[in-house]
């Protein structure tokens, strides 16, 4: 083997730096490294590692620090032991790693990430803002902030550090620093406001120079939440820059915003989050942020007090632009308004390229859907304008594109711009496409998942999904992109939150999140619904409880104690909160709670469904109770773990006694009922056949259809697949019909709607008020896709996929195939599975180095499965094969395998009586008997299989007629089920 060849074989690869790659402007003092693992070996574990660490330089001959050979199988979260870290420095790291082997890889390509100002004290830059006696505070209109500097020659390194109360961008001589949007983002400003970090080295040049800062009202300050409730967090915008420059000789100087500033406005008259932004190009400054700027009209600043709120360094990834697309054509609607279509319902921006005279005023209205008449919907904005209005000024090669705002849309309605007329030669329409781009704006996270499967319609909504999520991550994940709302919901983001973190990594993003959330949780315990909050209210059952999931949705996903541990005071608080509420210490029935929001079983004029609010409350008392008894246990907590076990189970005994039957019936005959019971073990063994099989009814009762909201949909599948009716989770899947979620897809959705019928059938909507066409709560069935479809889970008892759960759901109804794939903090996970000539099943793993999997092939025998052409008894990586009564269980260490083996009997329900009863519906004969015995059919408790159970049942055995006699049969044996 070549020698090159034999040093990549183990490799150290990936290396991040608290969940990012070479983070510039970080406050941790105490960073984390984590690294992914590469072998051509299978069954490749970790046994020690090594980090080296150096200072600024890059050389590691003489390191700042080594933490020698360490035995450990850790290879995320290492937490760095060196010295003191020093503010505004770079250091360079590296990882080399040894296998089970004894193998020593080659040291791994450096990362860095760069220190920010590490303790407050260091800040000598004050907060300004225009004086009040020159430009009006509460304008609308966005600032101008400048100031002239001198740089010597010499020049080595320059970076500012910067942030605001409200929006900002910096500028320097002429050009923008960075590519971040909607900075410095939005977080509990009362606590907690992150700053920036710039490398404006290549910006600067010998001699003067100028640094400018646009300054707009943002979350901060703009109308935001209930009643567009403006100065929520402050009266006046404020903007804090300091800007080191480093020489070659070593000296230092530092540029700070204080007095000698200088403001004015420019051509931003108003920029809103929900209402769009007004630029007048004729009102540019031109070279504003330059050193040779005319500082005519230019007035002084003023400082103010600093807030009280912990300044910190940028947590999370930034909000940019993460891909431009076209639109793909222009239309006139029959009321004579021209449109773009975006071909997308899309988060973000156009950017605008008019070729027009000097004092044309282009408006671009911004809008998701068409009504039934053709014409652009802007019902469901409410007050929200979603307007860009653009006064050209008339020079060549002019662009735009709104600063602080960002819409959600696949429609714009234009204005101000010529009407072409539709020639032969013309394919764009009314509208000149060139002039038009659509910038996609997110939090720009690391794609980390993906999914497909052998029905189209499926892949639609796995791509509705992903296109949900990124819409609605814009730095804190929000309800909706595009009415007078966009607030972090709690429930939205805990009832998603396993599928966003399979779509993307949201390590970094979910940080911040959760940190607002701990900071914004009242005194008494009491959870926010939004976070950051706007005083919307707060408490709901379900939504509070995001307090306690998500801490250990994350902590499963990426096995971080820290974060846990820094949580569980928050975690323990809401569970204390619930305890506290009263009547009953051990049942929730007091207070305001949302229930199961938007269920279809929900009363005339309600948005909430007819399960009992108490029922879903106690439910998730006795669930976040249980997560954080575990939590306790991983933290080694013990007294905590004693008094919530015993506090749990008494909760769950509570819920039994109030809820369940004797005989194993939920009280409630909701769907959501049984789902919840199910999904949160709040039942004894025995009871869960009968719960499951009453749950399997009620869907039987709706035609295979569900009737759930947002708190019983996520888990409606899971409830299903778990307990033995994973083909009546598919048939749900895959209803095309209202409600459903292929329903959407049919009628051309690209992202997830808020309602099921948010257009209905005949083309009108559900209705004004409430009805988001990107609303990701429904999205969350991504999860069940990835981890019962897909087969792609972990073991709980080994977070961040130590251990690998592999159970590919092949069979059932109309898939013939389905492949995903996940980048973990371990490595990239893929499991795929194809049916090949009706009952020969094709199984394709990837198990990254440092992990192992249990796999379970369903329908598989070991004498039967071959793996690489070779008996998998005998296949290197694979051990402790069980047989089970209709299926294979074994072991895999790391590594790439493809299996292939036979299974029949998976098949033969599908292939053969499902296409009976396709027949059997179609053929007139069998509908005459089967309607003469509809009444039969229809009663309770026949109602739960109605005529679907009994067609399966004529199918198991085509050769029989279907007579009355059969049916009569069928009909007694039904009754004595």
């Amino acid at each position: 083997m070549a020698a090159g060849h034999q040093a990549n074989q183990l490799q150290a690869i990936n290396l991040r730096c608290n969940y990012r790659k070479n983070p510039v402007g970080t406050g941790e003092k105490q960073p984390r490294f984590s690294w992914q693992l590469i072998s051509e070996d299978r069954g490749t574990t970790q046994t020690a590692y090594r980090v080296q660490v150096v200072r600024e330089s890059g050389d590691f001959g003489e390191p700042f620090w080594d933490s020698g050979k360490i035995l450990s199988e850790d290879s995320i979260h290492v937490k760095y032991e060196g010295p003191q870290l020093a503010s505004r420095t770079r250091y360079y790291y590296r990882v080399k790693v040894w296998d089970q082997a004894g193998k020593e890889s080659a040291w791994s390509e450096p990362a860095w990430w760069e220190t920010g100002l590490l303790d407050e004290s260091e800040w000598k830059a004050q907060w300004i803002t225009p004086h009040p006696d020159a430009v009006d505070p509460r304008t609308e209109a966005v600032f101008l902030l400048r100031k002239r500097i001198h740089v010597r020659p010499g020049l080595q390194r320059a970076v500012a550090y910067a942030s605001a109360l409200g929006l900002y961008e910096l500028y320097v001589n002429g050009e923008r620093a960075g590519n971040e949007l909607l900075a410095p983002g939005w977080t509990s400003y009362h606590h907690r406001i992150q700053y920036q970090a710039y490398d404006v080295t290549g910006h600067l040049q010998e001699g003067g120079s100028g640094i400018g800062i646009l300054l707009a009202d943002g979350w901060y300050k703009g109308g935001m939440g209930d009643a567009h409730n403006r100065f929520r967090y402050g009266e006046r915008r404020a903007a804090l820059l300091q800007l080191h420059l480093r020489y070659e000789d070593g000296s230092e100087e530092a540029v700070v915003t204080d007095a000698s500033w200088l403001a004015s406005t420019g051509p931003i008259l108003s920029s809103s989050l929900y209402d769009g932004e007004v630029y007048d190009a004729r009102l540019e400054r031109s070279g504003w942020s330059s050193a040779s700027a005319e500082e005519l009209g230019w007035h002084g600043v003023t400082a103010i007090e600093p807030p009280a709120a912990q300044l910190i360094a940028q947590e999370n990834e930034p909000v940019r632009v993460t891909q431009v697309i076209r639109p793909v054509r222009s239309f006139l609607t029959p009321a004579g308004a021209a449109v773009l279509d975006m071909g997308q319902n899309m988060v973000g921006r156009i950017r605008l390229k008019p070729d027009v005279p000097a004092g044309t005023v282009i408006t671009l209205r911004h809008a998701e859907v068409l009504d039934r008449d053709g014409e652009v919907y802007f019902g469901n904005l409410r007050t929200a304008k979603q307007t860009v209005v653009y006064t050209a000024k008339g020079e060549p090669g002019e662009t735009y594109a709104p600063h602080f705002s960002f819409q959600g849309f696949r429609y714009v309605q234009v204005e101000g711009l010529p009407i072409r007329e539709n020639g032969p030669e013309s394919h764009s329409g009314p509208l000149p496409l060139d002039c038009f781009a659509g910038e996609v704006m997110h939090t720009d996270m690391e794609p980390a998942g993906s999914f497909e499967c052998s029905h189209e319609g499926i892949n639609q909504l796995q791509r509705n999904i992903v296109w949900g999520q990124r819409g609605n991550f814009v730095d804190v994940p929000t309800d909706c992109p595009q009415r007078d709302e966009r607030l972090g919901w709690t429930a939205d983001a805990q009832v998603f939150m396993r599928t966003a973190l399979f779509n993307y990594n949201g390590g970094a993003f979910f940080t911040k999140w959760l940190r607002d959330l701990r900071a914004d949780q009242l005194p008494d315990g009491g959870v926010p619904f939004v976070v950051p909050d706007t005083k919307v209210g707060s408490s709901s059952a379900g939504w509070g409880d995001a307090a306690v999931i998500c801490p250990w949705i994350f902590y499963q996903v990426y096995g971080d104690r820290q974060l846990l541990e820094e949580q569980y005071d928050s975690m323990k608080g809401w569970v204390e909160y619930i305890r506290a509420q009263g009547p009953s210490e051990y049942a929730w029935t007091t207070g305001f709670h949302f229930g199961d929001w938007l269920a279809l079983d929900a009363k005339e004029n309600s948005f909430t469904g007819a399960t009992p609010k108490e029922l879903i409350a106690t439910a998730y008392y006795a669930y976040s109770t249980r997560l954080l008894r575990d939590a306790a246990a991983v933290l080694g907590r013990t007294e905590d773990v004693r008094e919530y076990t015993e506090l749990y189970e008494k909760v769950v005994a509570q819920f039994r006694g109030e809820y369940v039957t004797p005989f194993g019936r939920i009280a409630s005959p909701t769907q959501t009922a049984h789902v919840i019971a199910l999904a949160f073990d709040l039942v004894e063994a025995p009871m869960k056949t009968r719960i499951a099989q009453s749950l399997n009814e009620l869907i039987a009762e709706h035609n295979g259809h569900l009737s759930t909201g947002f708190i019983g949909t996520p888990l409606l599948c899971f409830a299903l697949s778990d307990h033995g009716y994973h083909d009546t989770a598919l048939k749900l899947l895959l209803q095309e019909d209202y409600p459903g979620w292929l329903y959407a897809v049919s009628q051309g959705a690209t992202t997830i709607w808020e309602h099921w019928d948010g257009i209905k059938a005949d083309g009108s909507f559900w209705s004004d008020h409430m009805n988001s066409f990107n609303h990701y709560a429904y999205g969350s069935i991504g999860d069940w896709l990835y981890r019962r479809v897909a087969g792609i889970d972990l073991d709980p008892a080994a977070p961040a996929y130590k251990r690998i759960r592999i159970a590919p759901g092949i069979g059932g109804r109309r898939l013939t195939s389905a492949r995903a794939s996940h980048e973990s903090m371990c490595g990239m996970i893929t499991c795929s599975w194809q049916v090949v000539n009706r009952e020969e099943v094709h199984v394709t793993l990837r198990i990254p180095a440092n992990t192992r999997a249990s796999v379970i092939l369903p329908g598989c025998t070991l004498a039967g499965l071959a793996e690489g052409g070779i008996p998998a008894a005998s296949a290197d990586g694979l051990s402790s094969f069980e047989e089970g009564a209709d299926s294979l269980a074994f072991e895999a260490g790391s590594g790439e395998y493809r299996f292939v083996y036979r299974a029949p009997a998976l098949f033969a329900y599908r292939f053969t009586a499902e296409n009976k009863v396709r027949e059997l519906q179609d053929d007139p004969e069998v509908k005459a008997v089967l309607e003469r015995h509809l009444p039969e059919l229809l009663a309770p408790p026949l109602i739960y299989f109605a005529k679907n159970w009994t067609l399966q049942q004529l199918a198991d055995d085509p050769q029989l007629p279907v007579t009355d006699e059969r049916i009569a049969a069928l009909l007694q044996e039904l009754q004595e089920a």
